[in-house]
């Protein structure tokens, strides 16, 4: 029987690459004619460069706010500080300019301007909810009406999604808010401006964006597009990030980078279904603080080789595509990882095996460990492969 699907594209009017982000900013908020713009910032790009202050001198007036005081894993409690603001200012745009904490913090604050939203217990009957079978819950929620351009620094691709994932911190754990307007109208890829992330920060969100296209390659539901784009995106990644950490200032490096990191993202448009790097890397940021791009570096492998038998034949095709057929995928990504530096066990992040037991409870309701290709359907599965990966 052929294979069947749906590719949905996202609701994104355009992407912007090679261009220096304040020029490109000024001609899309020209052409949306929008006046007043709240931006998101990280604290590195606000705080330590000149980048914001140049922007607002571009764009005379039409900066109506900042907000640089984002906490990692998007807090509910700063989203809700900041939808405050933004609705204080009648922003009629929301402007990033940073890593994935920022890009999931506007998506939420927009979603919070359109449903209302200004206490913390308001977002509760609004988040996607996963059940156990691998089917969810998306609560219905107003249109949202206040978009947003992005400008990456690093490499995780969460602003190519129209989802966010968000953290509650009174429960620890990160939950997940959708709409298809949540996708920004357009994406900036400027290559100069991420010589301000740290080296750390770059690397390891650019392991997340190569956990996209493995899982991807691995799944349950792989389509014939996603494969090409995902292959094609690891290409990029392996051979970018190796080049920008040996040579920071290698832009064309960097834009290959960003180019993979985009691509990584297609299989998300096209639904295909993440595995179980993905279900409990979630967990590890919202149970045990684990900052997100080092979440992939320290789960991936753990997860090819739990695994083994069940999906060979797709992660052979993760090996060919690096350059190393006949090698187990688990080995040769973990290669990559510890190539550059990034931790690869738990420990090395923080984690403490005490922990394992929240870990993996909180997993079971993450929407991507139905779909995992070899079965998970019990909470000590889970932490077998955490034991892997300690």
């Amino acid at each position: 029987m052929p294979q069947t699907g749906i590719f949905n594209y996202p609701s994104i009017d355009r992407i912007v690459f090679g261009e220096p982000f304040i020029e490109a900013v000024q001609k899309e908020a020209d052409r949306l004619s929008v006046e007043r713009i709240f931006i998101l910032a990280s604290g590195t790009i606000s705080r330590e460069t000149q980048c914001i202050e140049d922007l607002r001198a571009t764009m005379k007036g039409k900066i109506a706010g900042v907000f640089d005081r984002l906490r990692p894993h998007v807090q509910r409690d700063d989203v809700i500080a900041a939808t405050a603001e933004a609705r204080a200012v009648q922003a009629d745009l929301i402007l990033t300019i940073g890593g994935g904490t920022p890009t999931d913090a506007a998506k939420m604050v927009s979603f919070c301007l359109a449903n209302d939203v200004s206490e913390y217990e308001e977002l509760d009957p609004l988040r996607w909810v996963s059940n156990p079978d691998g089917t969810a819950v998306q609560p219905p929620s107003k249109v949202p009406t206040v978009r947003s351009i992005f400008v990456p620094t690093t490499l995780s691709a969460g602003e190519f999604s129209a989802g966010a994932g968000c953290t509650d911190s009174r429960r620890h754990v990160k939950q997940m808010f959708r709409h298809p307007l949540l996708a920004p109208v357009v994406v900036i890829l400027d290559p100069a401006i991420c010589l301000h992330t740290p080296e750390w920060l770059w690397l390891s969100t650019g392991i997340r964006a190569v956990d996209h296209v493995v899982e991807d390659l691995c799944s349950i539901n792989l389509q014939p597009y996603v494969e090409g784009t995902a292959r094609h995106a690891l290409r990029l990644l392996a051979d970018g990030l190796p080049k920008s950490k040996a040579n920071p200032d290698d832009l064309d490096a960097r834009l290959n980078c960003q180019t993979g990191a985009w691509m990584s993202m297609i299989g998300g448009a096209a639904g295909v279904k993440k595995g179980a790097s993905h279900g409990i890397g979630h967990m590890l940021g919202g149970v045990a603080d684990v900052p997100h791009g080092y979440t992939s570096c320290v789960m991936l492998p753990s997860v090819l080789a739990w695994n083994e038998g069940v999906n060979d034949e797709q992660q052979t095709v993760v090996s060919e595509t690096l350059g190393r057929p006949g090698e187990p995928a688990s080995q040769v990504i973990g290669e990559l990882i510890s190539d550059l530096g990034m931790p690869t066990r738990l420990r090395d992040v923080g984690v403490k095996q005490d922990q394992f037991q929240e870990i993996a409870a909180a997993s079971m309701h993450d929407r991507w460990i139905p779909s995992n290709p070899r079965k998970i359907t019990d909470p000590a599965q889970v932490v077998e492969i955490l034991e892997m990966a300690w």
